[in-house]
C-alpha cells in the first residue's frame, strides 16, 4: 500500500483514537460536568473570551499582510484582515484546505502572483507552529533552564531562512501540485523565500498565540479559579494542544485532536469536570468567534464596494 493511500487511513485512525479518548473521559466524569453551573460572572468571562478570540483572528489577519510584505507584496491591512476573516471559517469544510485556497484566490484578484500567494499561506501556519512551540516550551517547569533555553533556541532556529526556505519550497510545491490551476506556477516557488529572519511576522504570531491562550484562560476561569502558579502551565498545555490540532492530520479545524491533547496535558489541579467543560466551551467560543469574524469581514467588504 502506498503512502498516499495510507494518509486517509491515518487521518481516520487519529480522529478515531482522539474521539474514543474523549468519549471515555466524558463517560467517566459526566455526572461532575452536569453538576457545574455558570453564574453571572462566568457568563461575563465567556463573553470576554469570545471578544479576545475574535481579536486574535483580526490580529492574525493583519499579520498575514506582514507575511505578504516580507515576500515583496504590498497589501492594505483592511484587505488582509477582511480576507483572512471571510476565508478562515472554511477550514471546517472536509479537507481542511479551503481557507488556504480562498486566500490564494483573493490574493490573485488584487495582483499578488500565484506562487507568492501559495508561499504566504504555507508560511503562515509554519510561523504559527513555531510560535506555539515557543509559548509551550516557556511553561515546561519540569525541564531545567539549560534544556529549556536549548529547546527555545532550536525552535527559533527552525524559522531561520536557511532552514525554513527549503521546507517552505517543498510544502509549497506540494500544495501547488494538488491543483491543476496552480501546477503551472509550482516551479516558480523555488525562486521565492524569505530574505531575512521573519522577526515581525514571528512576533505577530506569538501575540496571536498569546491572545488565543488568554481566551482559553478566561474560559477556564468561568468555571473555576486557577492558582497563580498554574497559569503558565495552562498556557503551555493550551499551546501544545493547539499546535497538535494544527499539524496532526485529523478532523477539520483540529476537532478531536485539540480536545484530547488539552485534556491529557492540563494541570491535575483542575478537576476533570472543569477541564471537560472548559474544552467544550473553548470549541464553541472559537467557532462562534470565527463565524462572527466571517460575517463582519463579509459585511465590511460589501460596504467597501458600495459607491
Amino acid at each position: 500500500m502506498t503512502i498516499a493511500r495510507l494518509k486517509p487511513l491515518l487521518r481516520w485512525l487519529i480522529l478515531g483514537a482522539a474521539l474514543f479518548f474523549l468519549a471515555s473521559t466524558v463517560r467517566q466524569h459526566w455526572h461532575e460536568v452536569a453538576a457545574i453551573r455558570l453564574d453571572k460572572r462566568g457568563w461575563q468571562l465567556l463573553a470576554i473570551a469570545l471578544l479576545t478570540t475574535l481579536l486574535a483572528h483580526v490580529w492574525t489577519g493583519w499579520v498575514w499582510g506582514w507575511i505578504l510584505k516580507a515576500l515583496g507584496q504590498s497589501t492594505s491591512a483592511s484587505w488582509s484582515i477582511r480576507t483572512y476573516l471571510t476565508t478562515n471559517i472554511a477550514k471546517y469544510l472536509p479537507g481542511n484546505v479551503w481557507h488556504f485556497y480562498g486566500r490564494v484566490w483573493a490574493a490573485q484578484k488584487v495582483g499578488v502572483p500565484l506562487a507568492i500567494a501559495i508561499v504566504s499561506v504555507v508560511l503562515e501556519p509554519l510561523l504559527m507552529a513555531a510560535s506555539a512551540l515557543l509559548v509551550g516550551l516557556l511553561g515546561i517547569r519540569q525541564a531545567g533552564w539549560g534544556l529549556q533555553a536549548l529547546s527555545l533556541a532550536i525552535a527559533l532556529a527552525l524559522v531561520h531562512p536557511r532552514i525554513l526556505n527549503p521546507v517552505l519550497h517543498k510544502l509549497s510545491r506540494k500544495k501547488a501540485s494538488t491543483d491543476e490551476g496552480m501546477a503551472v506556477e509550482a516551479q516558480q516557488v523555488e525562486q521565492i523565500g524569505l530574505q531575512r529572519y521573519p522577526v515581525w511576522p514571528l512576533i505577530g504570531e506569538l501575540i496571536f498565540l498569546g491572545l488565543r491562550s488568554l481566551g482559553f484562560i478566561w474560559i477556564v476561569l468561568a468555571f473555576a479559579p486557577i492558582p497563580p502558579e498554574q497559569v503558565l502551565p495552562v498556557f503551555s498545555a493550551f499551546s501544545f494542544a493547539w499546535l497538535l490540532g494544527l499539524v496532526v492530520p485529523g478532523a477539520p479545524g483540529g476537532i478531536g485532536v485539540f480536545e484530547a491533547t488539552a485534556i491529557a496535558l492540563l494541570p491535575a489541579q483542575l478537576t476533570p469536570a472543569v477541564i471537560l467543560s472548559a474544552v467544550a466551551c473553548y470549541r464553541l467560543v472559537s467557532t462562534l468567534a470565527e463565524a462572527l469574524g466571517a460575517i463582519a469581514g463579509w459585511g465590511v467588504g460589501k460596504l467597501a464596494k458600495q459607491p
